[in-house]
């Protein structure tokens, strides 16, 4: 205590922060367990006896997770929770959650139980000193300690990075009694060097997420007590002050009220704020409250965040902080202010108060960037449908329980029931409340020498869950097997076992099974040995939460005499728990039989056998001990009915149990095979049994070939696959499931009304035919149409004032024109007086290709002109898409007699005697990456190779990674000659020339027709296409691969038919037309960071960035031309942009976490004002809809999609329960949007809000932008 009292004397008279003393003792000296060095390591659940009580529940195990957190469950993948905001989905303590990574001998990682009177006094001096009001008599029985020693983020090393050195040191404590819970924090002096950790990602991309500190109870439906959570720091201002401010009055040091007998509706943090002494202003903290709004469930949380009060106290007259009480020398200078906490109230109206701070904190703006995961691979085209496939929480979390979450294992996955509710997680039961149970008795019995039988009598249970108490009534079974029954007790039993009262660190039966097993009962009569079977089968929870259940009895019981009653002493029975799957006990019982005045005691000896389907992780004690305190039997003649009572609690086995023999198949000292099972018998007796799937060959058991010898139950159009034990039945490609779950069909598409022609729509030149749910058509007018979709007539833009001032509106059917007043120059959105030069017919034609007059030459043809320096056109002509060459004259007109095939040699144009040739495609393609590369790539990134001629050699390699392949003349991989490092596959030279002319890139794969979608994942751009509003899933794939980039922006050109995008790896914009054979041209590679959203202007020819790196938006033409900026003030964390052409406005999103934002702008940047700045938090993806002219957005921090009018008004929420929305786009009725939880593509009902169809694409990483490519310009056209 002396020394604890001179630590924290220093630390408090001189302000300063938390000694490393003052942290409690640790380390293998204090008999600490060591957690595994690695980067995502947890340790096994530690028992804690007694169990402390922990958001409202009992906490019977601690796990220690290498990212700077505690649970009372197993963790999932840490790309599960690492990188996401409070709350999390599972229970946490998290002194400093971020990325952290203790390999390389970079820390260590300690935890124990302690209950030492040294370290107990420690603990409760601070607890003492956030609490001097409340806890004066508060004595801990036992504390948890865990500490990361100097423990380094993750990092992402290559050849020219060294790791960091900057290390964190922290500590957290969970010091409790049977009464009351306490959390302690202690941030030592020096001991944050590093505030966040990057996400996992393949490229070094800048960003950097903080750390978050705080509690989670873990996500759930209840409002009022689940998904709750308490943020003290999640901002860098915030835990940079961590080791300087306190809640107890000594810096470092934070105390929290997390556990009570008493009902705890939130945690309470201390309330003692540390003064500084080297300032006359105190710092005080405010908690503010913020409501995330959904419609299932309210998430509350409480961010702590440090500022300066604005009301500064003379230190000689403000309120003194009580000095730590029997720790503290008295004369120590006291602390000043008040924390105050704000929760989430109701106004009158029923509507959510949000308080906040006056500067609550905000990420800290910079260089930004996405992370990439992981990838995960499977088989679209093979369907499984055995146990025996490889399981996903993406592909079967619907198992789960909804009040449980799933985790993925190396093996498969697991459900946990959340806090608050109890069972294995695939069913869950609100705890301490009554349950019903029902279900049916059948059976066939010999009572004496009479056969009795019964079919689906009654059977009804009730279960008080708060005391283990259960109450069993069977109702209907006839005489005299009713009254012979009485002694069989553990008929009620099981429902004892089920639902018992649970001790500290130990868990009933539901908890363990569920519902759904099978028990298997044995009883035998002494002295007559009569044996009776009993089967019960639980088949999950009904309607109500009621428990369904079917009980077989056969066999052979002892005959009673009428008026004679049975009584049961209290009795204890030991449970063994074998494995994941089964447990077992036996026992010895006796029953006394009272007649009269006449008493006779028997006895029964039972044996049984209890099988479910558990999680293969979960640790399970081996032996647990059921102590039923009140056993009752009463057989009620009036009503017919047989009754059971029992009162019972579970604990652990006790030192009795560990000394008793235990049977071999209970301690696997058994000699029976792997592939056998263990069944225990009399004592210390057993016998191996094959297990299902196994034959017994005499010595062993063997595997069943079930595909081989017909008894398996694959159908049609299916292959059998034989696997140990089992088997697996898959589809053929192009076949699914049957609903009967044991065929395969053939997959046939829906008629569809929009293809057939039978839709009552327009004609095709002024409407669209759409397919909705259930397959009926929808009919929608084009743009520059306005109708029913049934009867379409024109729309005149020209009323609404597109074109520049100094231009004249023509209207056509459909679309419309701008032309420039003479004297002007322009394209009639932007007109300028004689100030520009004027263009050259080539370079006019560039741009305006479709207003050439048509001509005899195929210049007109869909043909691009090429312009020299000058803007001359060039001699040589060549058709992007035909392949054929021919000589234009100076009018560009063709010199006829010039025309060449496609794949001849091209005419010889122009200057006579001119030998140089254009750049071939392994040229231009290699030419292309060493700009993208920035002209000298890194060892490891792929630079094609060409030989002399330009032409692809045979041979290519990827860097000098070793890897190597053949090709062929067109650059495309040959397959199978790809070889390992260490040796190259013979590669054979292509000495023909093309027929043809040369395929696109092997990472190139051109588009169909028809409207579809595109989306950035990572290094890659996808294709998805859509039948009417359907995502054709089955269709998708990879258009364009560019690897070492980041794709994030995303845009479509009409008029070119050409996308653009972002690179946040590359800090380029890009762009890349759709017809085959197109290669990808960096257009801007100077003067970006982090260049994020983008928007293009097809009318304009113009697109729009924002940069969130230098806080900036700019506008250049689609060349990359005439670039400048638009904003540059104002601005924190711009994200997306999205642009309305035809009227000619801007908006965009800033998710500035102090004071986030969407605003709106001409696209020339005038009238700049703000359209939505209440009740958003991250505005992520934002589009504009030109056919209803709706602005929406998809906010990633409140979870809703919300649209507004272009002015502001109309604001309605869609759909307000998005998980994290990153970009969004509307095509027709729907949104589509990717998400950053799911990995995918999401569909939204603009009508009804729903969510229609979701797209995850084979290889598991974020996607960020998306886009949707029509086959037309919507809006007005030139």
């Amino acid at each position: 205590m002396r020394a604890l009292a001179a630590v924290l004397a220093a630390a408090l008279a001189v302000g300063a922060a938390l000694p490393r003393p003052g942290l409690l003792p640790h380390g293998p000296a204090r008999g600490d367990a060591r957690l595994r060095p690695g980067d995502d390591e947890s340790s096994p659940g530690v028992p804690l006896r007694p169990a402390p009580r922990l958001y409202g529940r009992a906490a019977r195990r601690l796990y220690v997770g290498t990212n700077g957190v505690i649970s009372t469950q197993d963790f999932p993948r840490e790309t599960q929770y690492v990188d996401d905001d409070f709350p999390t989905d599972f229970p946490v303590i998290a002194p400093f959650l971020a990325d952290l990574d203790t390999s390389g001998d970079r820390g260590n990682i300690y935890y124990r139980q302690d209950n030492s009177p040294d370290v107990l006094d420690q603990t409760v001096g601070y607890i003492q000193a956030g609490f001097p009001h409340t806890t004066g008599s508060f004595l801990p029985t036992n504390a948890f300690i865990a500490t990361w020693e100097d423990v380094g983020a993750y990092q992402e090393l290559s050849q020219d990075t060294k790791p960091s050195r900057k290390l964190n040191t922290f500590q957290a404590v969970i010091a409790y009694n049977d009464e009351d819970t306490y959390a302690i924090f202690l941030y030592p002096e020096g001991g944050l060097q590093f505030l966040g950790t990057r996400p996992k990602e393949s490229y070094n991309v800048q960003l950097e997420l903080p750390a978050r500190v705080g509690f989670s109870w873990g996500d759930g439906d209840d409002p009022k007590r689940d998904g709750l959570f308490h943020s003290l720091a999640s901002s860098e201002p915030a835990l940079r002050n961590l080791e300087r401010e306190s809640n107890t009055g000594v810096p470092g040091v934070w105390v929290f009220h997390v556990g009570s007998v008493a009902p705890l509706e939130h945690v309470e943090p201390g309330a003692v704020p540390v003064r500084h002494a080297s300032s006359s202003a105190d710092y005080t903290r405010t908690l503010y409250s913020r409501a995330d709004h959904y419609s299932r469930a309210d998430h509350t949380s409480m961010e702590l965040l440090a500022q300066h009060s604005s009301d500064t106290l003379h230190p000689d007259h403000g309120p003194r902080a009580p000095t730590l009480q029997g720790i503290v020398p008295k004369g120590l200078p006291a602390s000043l202010g008040q924390e105050q906490s704000r929760r989430l109230h109701p106004s009158v109206d029923g509507s959510a108060q949000r308080s906040y701070s006056a500067n609550p904190s905000s990420y800290s703006s910079g260089h930004h960037g996405v992370g990439v995961e992981e990838d995960v691979h499977f088989n679209p085209d093979v369907f499984t449908y055995s146990a025996a496939s490889r399981e996903t929480c993406a592909q079967h979390h619907e198992r789960c329980s909804p009040h449980a979450f799933c985790t993925d294992y190396a093996t498969g996955v697991c459900c946990h029931c959340r806090a608050t509710y109890y069972g294995n997680g695939r069913q869950c039961l609100p705890e301490g409340a009554v349950h019903r149970l029902n279900g049916k008795v059948s059976g066939s019995l010999t009572v004496g020498r009479a056969s009795v039988r019964f079919q689906d009598v009654d059977l009804h249970a009730y279960i008080v869950g708060s005391d283990g108490r259960t109450y069993t009534a069977i109702s209907g079974v006839p005489q005299p097997a009713a009254r012979a029954l009485l002694p069989l007790l553990p008929i009620g039993g099981l429902f004892a076992w089920l639902f018992a009262l649970e001790e500290p660190s130990s868990e009933n039966g539901f908890s363990i099974t569920g519902a759904e097993f099978t028990q298997n009962l044995e009883v035998t009569f002494y002295p007559g040995e009569e044996t009776v079977h009993i089967t019960q089968t639980a088949e999950g929870l009904g309607a109500d939460n009621y428990l369904s259940l079917k009980t077989h009895i056969q066999g052979q019981v002892p005959f009673l005499q009428e008026n004679t009653t049975v009584h049961i002493a209290p009795y204890k029975e030991l449970y063994h728990y074998s494995s994941s799957a089964a447990v077992t006990s036996s026992a010895q019982r006796e029953y006394v039989l009272v007649s009269g005045t006449a008493n006779q005691t028997l006895s029964y000896r039972l044996r049984q056998n209890i099988t479910f389907a558990g999680c293969p992780h979960t640790r399970l004690l081996a032996r647990q001990r059921l102590s039923v305190a009140r056993a009752f039997t009463l057989y009620d003649s009036q009503e017919h009915v047989l009754r059971y009572a029992l009162a019972a609690h579970i604990g652990s086995a006790g030192d009795n149990a560990e000394n008793s023999p235990v049977n071999p198949c209970h301690d696997s000292t058994h000699t029976c095979e792997a592939t056998a099972r263990c069944q225990p018998g009399t004592g210390m007796e057993y016998t191996c049994e094959c297990a299902a799937g196994y034959h017994s060959d005499g010595r062993g058991c063997r595997d069943v070939d079930e595909c081989a010898e017909g008894l398996s139950q694959c159908g049609p159009f299916t292959v059998c696959l034989n696997g140990p034990g089992s088997y697996r039945c898959e589809c053929h490609s192009g076949y699914r499931l049957s609903e009967d779950g044991q065929r395969c069909v053939l997959l046939a598409p829906a008629s569809n009304p929009c293809e057939d022609g039978s839709h009552p729509c327009a004609p095709g030149d002024r409407a669209r035919c759409l397919i909705r749910a259930g397959g009926q058509p929808a009919c929608e007018c084009l743009p520059g149409y306005t109708g029913d979709g049934i009867s379409c007539s024109d729309v005149d833009e020209c009323a609404e004032n597109p074109c520049h001032p100094a231009a004249v509106c023509y209207n056509t059917q459909g679309s419309f024109s701008c032309r420039c007043h003479p004297g002007y120059e322009g394209d009639g959105f932007q007109c300028s007086h004689g100030s520009t030069q004027r263009l050259t017919p080539c370079q006019h034609e560039r741009l305006y290709p479709r207003e050439v007059p048509p001509g005899p030459s195929p210049v007109s043809n869909g043909h691009v002109p090429q312009c020299d320096e000058e803007g001359r056109y060039r001699p040589l002509q060549c058709h992007s898409s035909t392949g054929h060459c021919w000589c234009v004259d100076a009018a560009g007109q063709e010199i006829a007699g010039t025309r060449t095939a496609p794949g001849s040699t091209p005419p010889r144009c122009g200057t006579p005697g001119s030998t140089e040739r254009p750049p071939t495609m392994c040229e231009r393609w290699r030419q292309s990456l060493l700009e993208h590369y920035g002209g000298s790539p890194r060892s490891d990134q792929y630079v094609p190779q060409c030989n002399v001629e330009g032409n692809f050699t045979p041979l290519q390699c990827h860097g000098d990674s070793g890897y190597c392949w053949c090709v062929d003349e067109s650059g495309r991989e040959i397959q199978g000659t790809r070889s390992e490092p260490g040796s190259t596959p013979p590669c054979l030279p292509s000495v023909a020339p093309p027929s043809v002319r040369p395929s696109p890139r092997p990472d190139v794969s051109p588009p169909a027709t028809g409207t579809f979608l595109l989306y950035a994942q990572g290094q890659q751009i996808g294709y998805l296409p859509l039948n009417g509003t359907h995502l054709q899933k089955e269709a998708a794939k990879t258009l364009l691969s560019l690897h070492g980039s980041i794709v994030v922006g995303i845009d479509y050109d009409c008029r070119e038919k050409t996308i653009y995008w972002t690179d946040v790896a590359g800090r380029t914009i890009s762009r890349a037309s759709l017809e085959p054979g197109a290669e990808p041209e960096t257009i801007i590679n100077s003067g970006l960071i982090s260049p994020e959203g983008l928007a293009v202007d097809h009318l304009r020819r113009a697109m729009f960035w924002t940069d969130s790196g230098l806080d900036k938006i700019e506008r250049a033409r689609l060349d990359g031309s005439e670039r400048r900026v638009l904003f540059d003030t104002d601005l924190v964390n711009p994200r997306a942009i999205a642009v309305d052409p035809v009227r000619g406005n801007l908006y965009w999103t800033d998710w500035n976490r102090e004071a986030p934002k969407i605003e709106t702008s001409t696209v020339n940047g005038a009238n700049r004002r703000v359209l939505v700045n209440k009740d958003i938090g991250l505005p992520n993806g934002l589009t504009f809809d030109p056919f209803s002219k709706l602005l929406c957005w998809a906010d990633a921090g409140t979870k809703h999609l919300e649209c507004t009018f272009p002015d502001g008004t109309g604001r309605r929420v869609i759909q307000n329960n998005l998980n994290y929305p990153f970009s969004i786009i509307s095509y027709a009725n729907h949104f589509y949007h990717t998400d950053w939880r799911r990995d995918g593509v999401i569909a939204v009902d603009k009508e009804t809000g729903s969510f229609t169809d979701e797209y995850l694409p084979e290889q598991r990483s974020h996607l960020y932008g998306i886009t949707a490519v029509y086959p037309y310009c919507p809006g007005a056209r030139k």
